[in-house]
């Protein structure tokens, strides 16, 4: 089986503002956040607002995410999360599939 190189992916999306508010709210919920730090080994995080659709591995992305957003990669502060597939159900969002959010640690 040959491996399709891609030189180019559009990560860019729009999400309706009814999916964004109720995906910012199950995101920043007190639950949640709190689960996310336990995870993260921190006394608390908070949601940055920041998400990205992950990205196919290439020469030009090789973190698998925009590379505006490849500055949180490895920074210290930060994480990146898999947004659970239940919040993008919840919030109605079925494209993109997939999404990333990044949050701050703090505390």
């Amino acid at each position: 089986m040959a491996l399709k190189l891609i030189n180019h992916f559009d990560s860019s999306f729009t999400l309706s503002s009814e999916a964004k508010a109720t995906l910012f709210e199950l995101l920043q919920g007190e639950t949640f956040l709190q689960q996310v730090a336990e995870q993260v080994q921190s006394s608390a995080v908070v949601f940055t607002e920041l998400l990205f659709q992950p990205v196919p591995y290439s020469a030009a992305t090789p973190k698998g995410m925009p590379a505006e957003f490849e500055q949180f990669h490895k920074a210290d502060g930060y994480v990146i999360i898999n947004v659970p597939p239940n919040f993008m159900f919840k919030a109605k969002i079925s494209k993109p599939s997939r999404l990333c959010a990044i949050y701050r640690h703090v505390g």
